[in-house]
């Protein structure tokens, strides 16, 4: 899994793609181009390639619906930890509501993160204020300027770890 230090010229590309990933042309037309592109790429990739995962390490998310119970996806951009563990953030393109796979995990924290085609069950802590700051520290330095999203959307921003379980 790719390091949260990169080399310059991703670090590059990467501070480039997110300063127009926050620009209010990207957070208006994102939420409706974006998953279409997704799910075009993983039906193309037969699900080994997110579009999104391009550029930043990225997952698809599977998770129970906290009201109907069913299974539900969702592709995002995640931050690699040491021993397998990896940190997502529920930005929803600074929207000032939190994503459905935020409450997804809460009220189902059991989960399954597939990375590159890999199904990899996890299970799903959010992070706390006592940790947040240092959390943060850590996703912007992978993602610089990430946390514009949570001062453009007005809101606390939900992050939470995925550590991998195995399955019984």
């Amino acid at each position: 899994m790719p390091s949260p230090r990169t080399s310059s010229p991703v670090r590059v590309v990467r501070a480039s793609v997110a300063g127009f990933s926050r620009t209010r042309f990207f957070r208006a037309v994102g939420p409706s181009v974006m998953p279409p592109l997704e799910r075009a790429m993983a039906f193309i990739s037969r699900g080994r390639v997110q579009l999104s995962g391009l550029l930043v390490p990225s997952l698809v998310l599977r998770t129970t619906g906290a009201k109907s119970g069913l299974e539900r996806e969702t592709t995002l951009m995640y931050c690699p930890e040491p021993n397998g563990r990896m940190l997502v953030t529920g930005s929803n393109f600074a929207r000032d509501a939190h994503p459905a796979w935020t409450a997804n995990l809460i009220a189902h924290p059991d989960a399954v993160a597939v990375v590159q085609g890999r199904p990899i069950p996890v299970k799903a802590q959010l992070i706390g204020d006592n940790e947040r700051e240092d959390v943060w520290a850590y996703i912007q330095r992978q993602w610089p300027g990430y946390r514009g999203y949570e001062r453009a959307s007005g809101r606390v921003l939900r992050i939470f770890r995925l550590t991998p379980t195995t399955e019984d």
